[in-house]
């Protein structure tokens, strides 16, 4: 499956006539540099200008003023969200953290790979399959080779919140598109000998993932993204957890909980299959540590591996990621069970963190409204106005989980503080 996918360094491939295609910084450097933004810019305007498979939107403009752009991709690429929600889609966020550049250096060959690819078995999947891409998701972070944005805020600590420019683009991109799966490319320092694997991923945690969703999440990275990475001769784990270098048996959990501000998370609360892969930034063999480019190609080449077994999830199990996700985004619509305001998957709520009997809505006053209301519509949230100014959201809707986390004084994150509304006519 999508066989240009499968090059084991990033190289460009040739087309017919035998000329080669739009490059990156990174390949032509062989490794020894990232990819500059203006390179990039240059890339895929080539990319883009070279074939109807692929779409270039600005969606969002960073604190110093640089584009913000999403990648459509298909066959051809579509034109309009509702093209995209009618089949299977990938959403693809690359680099949120600016210092961890080797994600967003395997989604621009991606995106070129897919959109240059002649063999069949790819055609055949761009022809079900939307691939959506935010190329360099913390621009203003990668130009000064750091974590955060140019407000020093991390990105991915703001999915629930939306005050960063970064995290307001993508969430506007997953209310409009609803795309089936969301994964997240990251990377991580190692401690060795318990953290050290070339290649982590994690699944959403949170307790509010519809069961459907969480069994795909977890399906992507154990029974895909793993077994691609170890079968292109990678060390692979779960993010989150130091695991004995002799027995293999976990040590301890550092990372990983089921906050729902984290990109994954949100994820599986708003109903998409999601995934958070870590490639390991630290040279740990000779060969690595005596030249950099040779770590700076594993990094990449790992994500590209794991990009690999994630396509073959999508081709797999389309069935069965369509039907998670449309069942978890209308089971609002019941307005039954409870919602979690802590806890994990691999950590039980206690009782102070669990609305057992949730409201039926919650009531904002006019000035509370008016502080969340670009939030909530971001987030695809609907309310309706009250007599005051102010307005009444209703759990009974698509969003129905994911509103107590943004509204109830007990959600460890919340946007503000709302009345409960517990008796509702709505």
């Amino acid at each position: 499956m999508l066989a240009t996918l499968a090059t084991a360094l990033p190289v460009a491939p040739a087309d017919a006539a035998g000329s080669h295609l739009p490059r990156t910084g990174f390949e032509t450097s062989h490794g020894a540099r990232w990819t500059s933004q203006p390179e990039e810019r240059s890339f895929l305007a080539a990319v883009d200008r070279a074939t109807p498979r692929v779409r270039i939107d600005r969606i969002g403009t960073t604190g110093q003023g640089r584009p913000l752009q999403l990648v459509r991709i298909g066959a051809p690429a579509p034109e309009r969200p509702q093209d995209v929600r009618r089949g299977t889609s990938l959403l693809l966020i690359c680099s949120q953290h600016g210092d961890e550049p080797a994600g967003r250096e395997a989604c621009l060959t991606t995106v070129r790979d897919l959109a240059y690819a002649k063999d069949r078995a790819t055609r055949r999947f761009l022809e079900r399959t939307s691939v959506l891409v935010v190329p360099t998701a913390n621009p203003d972070g990668r130009a000064a080779d750091t974590r955060e944005n140019s407000d020093g805020s991390d990105i991915n600590r703001d999915h629930l919140a939306l005050r960063t420019p970064e995290a307001r683009a993508i969430a506007a991109v997953i209310r409009d598109y609803r795309p089936d799966t969301i994964y997240d490319l990251h990377e991580y320092s190692p401690t060795a000998p318990y953290y050290s694997k070339d290649l982590l991923s994690l699944w959403p945690r949170n307790l509010n993932t519809a069961d459907a969703v969480h069994r795909e999440s977890t399906a992507l990275s154990k029974e895909f993204v793993e077994p691609a990475v170890r079968k292109d001769g990678f060390s692979t784990g779960v993010y989150g957890i130091w695991t004995d270098p002799v027995t293999g048996d976990p040590v301890k959990q550092v990372a990983g909980d089921g906050q729902e501000r984290i990109l994954r998370n949100t994820a599986g609360v708003k109903g998409s299959v999601g995934l958070l892969v870590e490639t390991r930034t630290d040279a740990l063999t000779d060969a690595e540590k005596a030249d950099p480019a040779v770590n700076n190609r594993r990094r990449v080449i790992s994500q590209l591996a794991a990009l690999k077994g994630a396509f073959t999830f999508l081709d797999r199990h389309r069935a069965r990621i369509e039907a998670a996700t449309t069942s978890a985004r209308l089971a609002g619509y019941t307005d039954r069970g409870p919602v979690y305001l802590g806890g994990a998957d691999n950590e039980p709520a206690t009782d102070e963190q669990v609305l057992s009997d949730p409201p039926c809505a919650y009531r904002l006053d006019a000035d509370r409204f008016g502080e969340v209301r670009d939030e909530l519509a971001l987030h695809g949230v609907r309310w309706r106005w009250d007599g005051d100014g102010g307005a009444v959201v209703p759990l009974r809707q698509s969003e129905r989980n994911l509103i107590p986390l943004l509204l109830d004084q007990r959600a460890a994150y919340h946007l503000t503080v709302a009345t409960p509304v517990d008796v509702c006519d709505l």
